[in-house]
């Protein structure tokens, strides 16, 4: 045992301590620093490999009875006299708020006064902290010499929380716990490289198929006006560049031929701006477009949904951030793309805050694309207050209105009957938000409206839009990304052509099949005359004192079952048709999913009862994310709407 107590008892059952450092090159003697995986009472954490401070203090370190690396707790107070029962409070208040902080962190400390003059710690301070495991409690110059308290101090001053502490080098490493990602929403986890990029993290732990996400202590962060988001774990789908790491969009071919990018992209840089910390890189179907669970994801493995029985399509194909966000309490937000429902389809099949922005919200450079006219960015959350919270951090282009519109337009057809589970919940939440803005509900049929506001020789809204969403995706990305992905494959592998799953073949052939780019330039005309139809004859108008004159609702998702071990026939075409779910993405308007509650269902994998999301969308016209969201911020705050858990049940009895 080292003195002070300092040894691997506060291990776990394993002494060892590996550590990722001197990994040489092939004929040489370089080593790298790649920082160090610990373990500390049976939880598994990562050492960063760059020291954040360094601490000199004039204790006498024997390295040959102390472990290179030593767990340590920086407390920061203003207490001019440290007592038994303010310890008692701090340490309380970082278990309840840190699931980095655990109690093995306590085995050295070192006190920071903030105060003004000089501080005291009690008596009783050492002998609690004694109690706890403790070995050794270093403090800062501005603390009033003690018996059992080491003088030492900071040479970069660092936040509060749990560190890594080397008593040889005095050097100071932050503290990441590793997540094992169990539900396979990662492609690959990240870590800042201190430079303005990421690296891939060096270490993992051992799991079936999975691999490992560090996320480092909340105790670090505190949100400020100019950064609203700090501390907020952020995961982001693998379509998004981030300077340092490879973009696979979900294909290994891709993965491998392109470099780490050099840049991140603007959409991202503006959410780490605003404090946002990016832990990985999260699952996709296969360059955004369209793939079934379990038969079309060939080169990656689909993510699995928590919800039900563990076994039905996380939806797409922002599949991994969804599967991340209905699985992960560890992960606060994860960003994902909606072109044509990739951001509602997880939140309806998993149970989230969902939404797709209004055409323009963010800046998509950097970005794999399905088709420029339609791509926007989207957040996950599991309440509508961190939802808002980031749109409005996020969405800087919109204006923040607080006055709510007075009409709700409900298209019958679209809702299930109140007589079944999910139409009565449905019903329940429409009668509430019609109590809550004052406003019935107006009943409307798009269909006949259209033909009722066009003239005789305009086709049948159903008949002109049948094929817009289908050519403009098929066409613009196989311009755009097929052609060049080719092009540079075939160079560097001898004119050969890489692996790329059925969905997005077929669509790329559907697409030149039928019309090509004189197809999308059709589709891109019928496009922008339902967009203009919608802000001016249509349930799109804008409003100058609520931004938009109503609120279109439809059901999003009616807990219905889509079980991942299904056969499907082969895919042949993009999706057809027109729907609800179309209006905002032909419109260019914000479609905000909404987790309305659950219904259950008799699994045929778990032969049990289980339950299923409902969800609901509310869309307002172009431009009014901000209003939609703090309305619905409004609505949870009203109890109306319910932030989800993770897991099985949205909402656990």
């Amino acid at each position: 045992m080292a003195p002070n107590g300092l040894g691997p008892r506060l291990w776990g059952v394993s002494a060892s301590i590996a550590l990722f450092l001197s990994i040489p090159t092939v004929f040489s003697t370089t080593t790298a620093d790649n920082g160090k995986l610990l373990s500390l009472n049976g939880i598994n954490y990562y050492g960063g490999s760059e020291a954040v401070s360094t601490i000199t203090t004039s204790a006498d370190f024997n390295s040959t009875q102390f472990d290179d690396i030593v767990p340590i707790t920086v407390i920061r107070t203003d207490e001019a006299v440290l007592t038994k029962k303010d310890l008692k409070e701090i340490i309380s208040n970082y278990s309840i708020t840190d699931d980095v902080f655990q109690v093995g962190f306590l085995e050295t400390v070192f006190l920071v006064y903030e105060g003004h003059g000089r501080g005291k710690a009690e008596s009783s301070v050492t002998q609690s902290l004694k109690g706890l495991g403790n070995s050794l409690i270093m403090a800062s110059p501005a603390y009033q010499p003690h018996a059992h308290i080491t003088p030492a101090k900071l040479r970069h001053d660092v936040p509060q929380g749990p560190y890594f502490y080397s008593p040889q080098t005095g050097e100071l490493y932050q503290a990441f716990r590793l997540y094992a990602d169990h539900q396979l929403a990662f492609t690959e986890a990240a870590l800042s490289d201190g430079a303005g990029g990421f690296k891939p993290l060096p270490g993992a732990v051992s799991g079936a198929m999975t691999k490992s996400v560090a996320v480092p202590s909340r105790l670090y962060y505190t949100p400020t006006s100019s950064k609203p988001l700090a501390g907020l774990r952020v995961g982001i789908k693998d379509i998004f560049d981030l300077k340092g790491l490879r973009t696979s969009g979900g294909n290994r071919a891709f993965y491998d031929l392109y470099p780490p990018r050099n840049t991140t992209g603007p959409a991202l840089q503006r959410l780490i701006d605003a404090g946002a910390v990016v832990v990985g890189k999260m699952g996709t179907v296969q360059f955004a477009n369209g793939d079934n669970p379990t038969a079309d994801w060939v080169d990656f493995h689909c993510p699995f949904n928590p919800r039900g029985d563990g076994y039905q399509a996380p939806g797409g194909s922002s599949s991994g951030p969804g599967a991340g966000m209905a699985s992960y309490d560890w992960l606060d937000i994860a960003i994902g793309s909606d072109t044509g429902g990739s951001m509602r389809s997880p939140g309806g099949m998993q149970g989230l805050f969902a939404n797709r922005p209004s055409t323009g919200a963010v800046n998509l450079d950097n970005v794999i694309p399905l088709c420029h006219a339609l791509d926007t960015a989207g957040v996950f959350a599991r309440n509508a207050a961190t939802w808002s919270k980031v749109m409005h951090a996020w969405y800087q282009n919109f204006t923040d209105y607080r006055e709510y519109p007075k009409r709700l337009f409900y298209q019958n057809s679209s809702f299930p009957t109140t007589n079944t589970t999910a139409g009565a919940l449905i019903e329940k939440l429409v009668v509430e938000v019609e109590d809550f803005l004052g406003a019935k509900r107006e009943y409307v049929n798009i269909s006949s409206h259209w033909e009722e506001t066009q003239s005789a020789e305009t086709p049948a809204i159903s008949k002109l839009l049948n094929t817009t969403y289908a050519s403009l995706v098929s066409v613009d990305q196989y311009r755009s990304l097929s052609l060049p992905f080719y092009a540079d494959y075939a160079v560097k592998h001898d004119g050969r052509r890489p692996f790329v799953n059925p969905g997005p073949l077929a669509r790329w052939a559907w697409g030149q099949e039928n019309g090509g780019d004189a197809a999308y330039d059709e589709a891109l005309k019928n496009k922008t005359i339902f967009k203009d139809w919608w802000e001016t004859e249509g349930f799109g108008k804008a409003n100058v004192k609520t931004c938009s004159e109503g609120i279109y609702i439809y059901p999003y998702s009616k807990g219905e079952t889509q079980y991942r071990n299904a056969y499907f026939s082969a895919p042949t075409t993009p999706p057809l048709g027109f729907s609800d779910g179309r209006i905002a993405v032909l419109a260019g308007a914000p479609d905000l999913v909404v987790p309305v509650g659950e219904i259950p269902y008799n699994s045929t994998i778990s032969l049990k009862t289980e339950y299923m999301p409902v969800t609901m969308s509310f869309v307002a016209a172009r431009g009014c994310d901000l209003m939609l969201v703090n309305l619905i911020e409004d609505l949870e705050k009203a109890g109306i709407l319910r932030p989800v858990s993770t897991g099985p049940r949205m909402y656990p009895a």
